[in-house]
């Protein structure tokens, strides 16, 4: 044949056969997987999914197509596994980032019969890139006078992967002159602008050094950085500058004058003249400051300059000023605030800033009474301190606030022991050596009622002698009462009550401002004998307090009362007249003066002696019991008539008397002796005068006892029980006389017994009259005449001891 049909049949057998390709693969197989997955990573069974024979695949001699020199897939032809044989980086496979689809086609072919199989794989991108940038470092030079809002081009940064997994975002490190903002170009690229928000100042910061930062979308993010240098472009615009704007230096106090405080150094960033500084104090550092610390204008040294105390200035603050010497100079400033370090050189102090004096001693416990401030002017432990009060005074401090302190009453007070306290508060600091202060406040008490008048005495026992004149002052019975003012004005009063039918108000008076006890009449020891009342203290407070106290009046004998005789009897004075025998023996009682005395016992103990005797030889007389003896028998040539005057004297001070005088008459008849009247009845006329005078007075005296007797009857049968305002034995006037008659005895109230009574009496007897010891009763007893004179003063004894006994019972 001719070539051109064999070559055209060549041609036609060629398509036939593309044809009988095509026609077999014509199904394409697809697949999904991710770059990046490991080598051997099974991606999918041929066998099952084309539909082939596992066992002649071996035969068949299946074959993948080499991709780009490259062979990414193999088959097993044991178990017919695609499997990835070469790591398959999708930005290799597909570098162009347009594309949105990176697939990796391989033909299967398979032998006898001959087969081919259309695969395709889809690469799937992941975030396996980090973003980056074409330059690591940006260099950008900005004048510190350039405007804020300025942009400047940044170079972008770029990322291989694609989709979500390429740059999203930049991010600028934290400055406070720059900012960015991100544009998006029409690609979607994301790229850069650096903007200027804060001016630039070379002096502070000659350049800025930031990083930008780019960051993907994808899962973990990545990123990548660039670093951008900023050189600031200087201009002539600084003022000096301090090391620092502000200086605290400590500085002892008392420093010695010219020693270095501190040194100040402030720059300039500019440069010449204008870096040139001077130093100096601002209109607003005190003149006290510039006259306590001195400035070196060039150095910028502070010294001292004079005494520094740290009670007058803790803290000396300055401002100093330092200008550079520039056309248009410019300054600095920085404070300068010197401490000034305490020393234990001041005493702390006390501040009373609330006292209440006067106050009630009845004052509530913990009741303030007192609010107190303590400070120290010293600093740290010199300037704390301790307050305390002495432990002996019943009051307490206690902290109300920070440095005030209350004082309190901590136990109840009383005016009556201690009418007022000094009250010294002591405060000490803790220096070394402590220092100490003190003050004290007087704290008075007010007096309240809360005190009964007292007398010094419970019970008083006031002799009053009888006689006395009304209005004499017996005694002055004052109580005391510790309290004050009208709480301490006392008023007397004698507690009433009557005796006998008589107040006590008219016998005693009592001042009552003072006390003083007055008697108001003249008491008679023979009538009244003691009084026995209550006074009573009243003080002027509210509600008044009282007490009272027992007074006994005791009223004492004075010898008021001269002695009466009472025998021998006369009448109206007249002289006795006796008659005695001649033949008189001797030793015979020729008469018995008997005298009487109603005074004490002491004022009435009777001594008799002569004032007169005719013949001293003749009579004797006892000075005792009054006898009249004879001491010799009658002669011839003694007188008829003898007179005797007898005086009774008593035992008072000065001493009273009485007298009697006897006649006696000798006779030569046989008369019988005086003594020998005992014995036989007088042979007188019965119904002469001296008997008829008897017989009417013994009636009288017996009809009055009678009356006396039954009267006593009546009243001790009515008589109530003794109220316990006036016992009978103490609270009342003592004048009471008893009388009564026990066979010869009489005891009598009357003062006095007429000599009528005492006289002989029909039965021959002698009454005398004599009083009992301690008073107030007389007993008369009747004597034998026959009885010597021994045995009438022991009869006497016998008598009055009945008579007591008698007494005695019958009460």
């Amino acid at each position: 044949m001719e070539p051109k049909a064999r070559l055209w049949l060549r041609y036609v057998s060629i398509f036939v056969f593309l044809a009988a390709v095509f026609q077999t693969a014509s199904a394409v197989t697809h697949y999904t997987i991710p770059e990046e997955m490991d080598e051997g990573t099974v991606v999918a069974n041929l066998v099952s999914d084309l539909g082939l024979d596992l066992k002649s695949l071996s035969k068949r001699k299946v074959r993948l197509d080499v991709v780009a020199n490259k062979k990414y897939l193999d088959v097993n032809k044991d178990t017919g596994e695609l499997y990835i044989l070469e790591r398959i980086d999708r930005e290799n496979l597909c570098p162009i980032k347009s594309v949105t689809t990176c697939l990796l086609k391989v033909d299967a072919t398979l032998e006898n019969p001959i087969r081919m199989f259309n695969i395709e794989l889809e690469i799937m991108d992941i975030n396996d890139n980090a973003p980056r940038f074409r330059r690591d470092t940006m260099h950008l030079d900005i004048s510190e006078a350039t405007a804020i809002g300025e942009r400047f081009s940044l170079t972008n940064a770029v990322d291989p992967d694609t989709g979500s997994n390429s740059v999203k975002a930049y991010y600028l490190s934290e400055s406070d002159h720059f900012s960015i903002e991100i544009q998006t170009g029409r690609d979607g690229s994301k790229f850069a602008d650096l903007i200027l928000k804060k001016s630039l100042d070379r002096e502070k910061q000659a350049s800025h050094n930031l990083i930008l930062t780019a960051v993907d979308g994808g899962v973990p993010a990545r990123s990548g950085t660039a670093s951008i240098i900023v050189r600031v472009l200087d201009t002539n615009d600084n003022a000096p500058q301090f090391d620092e704007d502000s200086y605290t230096i400590n500085l002892t106090e008392n420093a010695p004058i010219g020693s270095l405080v501190v040194k100040l150094n402030a720059t300039d960033r500019d440069e010449g003249s204008n870096s040139d500084i001077i130093y100096s104090f601002s209109l607003y550092t005190s003149e006290k400051t510039q006259q306590t610390f001195s400035l070196n204008p060039e150095d910028g040294e502070i010294r001292v300059k004079e005494m520094i105390n740290y009670e007058d200035f803790r803290i000396y603050d300055m401002e100093i000023i330092a200008t550079d010497k520039g056309a248009n100079s410019l300054s600095g400033k920085c404070k300068v605030n010197i401490l000034v370090t305490d020393m234990n050189d001041n005493h702390p102090e006390i501040s009373i800033k609330s006292f209440t004096s006067p106050v009630k001693e009845d004052i509530a416990v913990n009741t303030v009474i007192a609010v107190v401030s303590v400070s120290d002017k010293d600093s740290g432990e010199n300037g704390q301190v301790d307050i305390h009060i002495s432990d002996d005074l019943p009051f307490a401090l206690k902290e109300s606030s920070d440095n005030y302190y209350e004082l309190l009453v901590s136990e109840p007070l009383d005016r009556e022991k201690v009418p007022e306290y000094d009250i010294t508060i002591t405060v000490t600091d803790r220096g070394n050596p402590p220092l100490s202060d003190n003050e004290t406040i007087t704290l008075e008490l007010l007096d309240i009622n809360d005190n009964v008048p007292q007398f010094p005495q419970t019970f008083y026992t006031i002799p009053v002698m009888e006689n006395n004149a009304p209005g004499a002052l017996l005694s002055s019975l004052t109580a005391i009462d510790p309290d004050l003012h009208e709480n301490q004005y006392l008023v007397y009063f004698i507690i009433e009550k009557e005796i006998v039918n008589t107040s006590m108000s008219m016998l005693f008076s009592i001042n009552p401002e003072n006390g003083n006890l007055y008697a108001l009449k003249t008491f008679d020891y023979e009538i009244e004998k003691e009084f026995l009342f209550h006074i009573e203290a009243r003080d002027s407070g509210v509600p008044p307090l009282s007490s009272n106290v027992t007074v006994h009046i005791i009223i004492m004998d004075q010898n008021d009362n001269t002695p009466l005789i009472v025998s021998p009897w006369r009448a109206h004075g007249s002289v006795v007249e006796e008659k005695i025998p001649r033949s008189t023996d001797k030793g015979t009682l020729i008469a018995k003066v008997i005298a009487i005395d109603s005074d004490s016992v002491h004022n009435s103990r009777i001594t008799y002696q002569f004032l007169h005797n005719t013949d001293a030889t003749l009579f004797s007389l006892d000075q005792y019991n009054g006898e009249i003896r004879t001491m010799r028998m009658f002669s011839y040539r003694d007188s008829r008539h003898q007179q005797l005057v007898v005086i009774a004297k008593d035992n008072g001070e000065p001493a009273l008397s009485a007298t009697v005088t006897i006649k006696l008459s000798t006779v030569e008849t046989a008369l019988k002796t005086y003594a020998d009247m005992t014995e036989v009845p007088l042979g007188y006329d019965i119904f002469s005068d001296l008997n008829l005078y008897l017989v009417i007075g013994l009636g009288s005296v017996s009809f009055l006892l009678l009356i006396t007797i039954l009267v006593t009857i009546v009243l001790k049968c009515q008589k109530t029980k003794p109220s316990k305002a006036a016992p009978p034995c103490r609270n009342s006037v003592i004048s009471e006389r008893n009388s009564t008659i026990a066979d010869s005895t009489l005891v009598s109230n009357d003062a006095y017994w007429y000599s009528l009574f005492l006289a002989e009496t029909r039965k021959g007897k002698l009454v005398v009259r004599q009083p009992v010891p301690k008073g107030a009763r007389y007993v008369v007893s009747s004597l034998p005449r026959s009885t010597g004179l021994t045995e009438t003063s022991d009869s006497a004894a016998s008598t009055l001891q009945a008579s007591t006994t008698t007494s005695s019972s019958s009460t």
